[in-house]
């Protein structure tokens, strides 16, 4: 087995604005693996709160390399497990989900399936995608939603003095469904309720993290007070964290770069429907790669915002065909995926 990665810097079309910071482009580290005659690609994008880094996730590739362990993997039996990974060389979360992506893309070119029937998916019940709207402007908010015009569901970052006047700002032009994402931005939970419920005189849908990660009390007097579904996404990183947020929100958001990967996700799907709680399918900046990756899992989940593809300037892959707001899960074997013509060779499909 051959393992091979490149540093690509994935460029924002908009700088993406947040309550705490902003950014124009998102580092990122692709992996292609080739095993006997087949080509896998994964994608470890590397947002700051993630805490890791190109260099980081080159030094665990490399490392990852040298193991015993990844070149007798069975993959002809569609079954394969990172654990002995994670205890050798410890947890890299972004570099994991690459190479779990990587492997499923594999074993789905060997079988000739598509990853979303690996993974038991129902294409037919694909929850439709947001498209997500950072904080700007009120000349460039307009212009994110035309941009938009595909989606039937924008998600707002909020957490700013202005919440308010954006949400009004952005009804001027759309009465789309909104998903609202405060990225821990609310400090107090008496006004959070108090907001939320006028929030849902504006057809919002749901509410993702409305306080800081470790407020398990304030979050779940939120969840407890609020008419909408409450989403943890910060408080949620792995499977270890599921059970400890039961009756603190009313669902969780997995992201691929969270939590390391496919196999790490269905397990938190599952036992977050054993608990009866709510799943949100999110990404971070992706590109198509990691997006069809997710979008295998998301006809398993209530909400879905898979919006990469849309949002960079440079995804060397062509984007998932959206269809009445959904992604369409192609029938092709593996991710399903297709390397633009003036792509890097590294990513020739």
């Amino acid at each position: 087995m051959k393992i091979e990665f490149l540093s690509y810097p994935l460029q924002l079309k908009h700088t993406f604005r947040i309550a705490n910071y902003a950014r124009s482009e998102t580092p990122c580290v692709f992996i292609k693996i080739t095993h006997k005659n087949y080509i896998g690609f994964g994608e470890a994008s590397l947002p700051p709160y993630l805490k890791e880094s190109p260099e980081s996730c080159k030094k665990y590739f490399e490392a990852v390399h040298q193991l015993p362990y990844i070149n007798h993997l069975d993959l002809e039996s569609s079954s394969f497990e990172l654990l002995p990974i994670k205890e050798k060389l410890g947890i890299n979360s972004p570099a994991l989900a690459a190479l779990d992506m990587a492997l499923y893309d594999i074993i789905g070119k060997m079988q000739n399936k598509p990853v979303w029937q690996l993974v038991g998916s129902d294409k037919n019940k694909m929850p439709i995608t947001s498209c997500t709207l950072g904080i700007d402007s009120e000349e460039v908010l307009k212009q994110k939603i035309e941009e938009a015009k595909d989606f039937r569901v924008l998600k707002v970052k909020l957490g700013s003095d202005n919440d308010k006047e954006l949400i009004e700002i952005i009804r001027r032009y759309t009465d789309k469904p909104l998903y609202v994402d405060a990225n821990q931005g609310w400090n107090d939970k008496h006004f959070a309720v108090d907001f939320i419920h006028w929030l849902n005189t504006q057809n919002v849908l749901m509410i993702e993290q409305p306080m800081e990660k470790t407020n398990l009390e304030g979050n779940a007097y939120i969840t407890e007070k609020s008419p909408l579904p409450v989403i943890a996404d910060e408080s949620c990183q792995s499977l270890n964290d599921v059970s400890k947020l039961y009756g603190v929100f009313n669902g969780i958001n997995i992201k691929l770069m969270k939590c390391g990967g496919l196999n790490e996700a269905i397990r938190m799907i599952d036992l977050a429907r054993k608990l009866k709680m709510q799943v949100m399918m999110g990404c971070m900046t992706e590109s198509s790669c990691a997006i069809n990756a997710a979008a295998a899992l998301a006809p398993q989940c209530d909400f879905v915002d898979l919006d990469g593809p849309w949002l960079v300037s440079n995804n060397p892959f062509e984007a998932p065909e959206l269809e009445e707001g959904k992604i369409k899960l192609n029938g092709n074997a593996g991710l399903g995926l297709s390397s633009k013509p003036n792509s890097d060779i590294f990513f020739r499909t």
